[in-house]
């Protein structure tokens, strides 16, 4: 389902909780906290998406490492995504997810 996935899927579930399931690490609950239009030049040869980027927060420990991870979501099931710890802020652990 991964490669389905567009830009319009996430827009509106910005605030929702997805459930980061990392094996012999347990789950960490990551935090949709930002969705942006990437430069079409990104975009993978072929692809009918938008490139976009999806950007998470979660606690600062444990945190994930770059990897690609099975994200579950209430409404979208679960889905492949690979995740990029952008360094923490105030809020937490950073990541970023793109689809091109």
């Amino acid at each position: 389902m991964s490669a389905d996935l567009r830009i319009e899927t996430f827009q509106n579930l910005q605030g929702d909780v997805f459930r980061l399931s990392a094996p012999g690490d347990g789950e960490l609950e990551l935090r949709l906290t930002g969705v942006a239009p990437l430069s079409a030049a990104s975009a993978a040869p072929g692809s009918p998406r938008t490139p976009f980027a999806l950007y998470f927060h979660g606690p600062l420990s444990p945190w994930a490492r770059q990897a690609t991870y099975r994200l579950e979501h209430a409404l979208l099931g679960a889905n492949e995504m690979f995740i990029v710890p952008l360094g923490p802020d105030e809020r937490g652990m950073r990541y970023e997810a793109i689809f091109t």
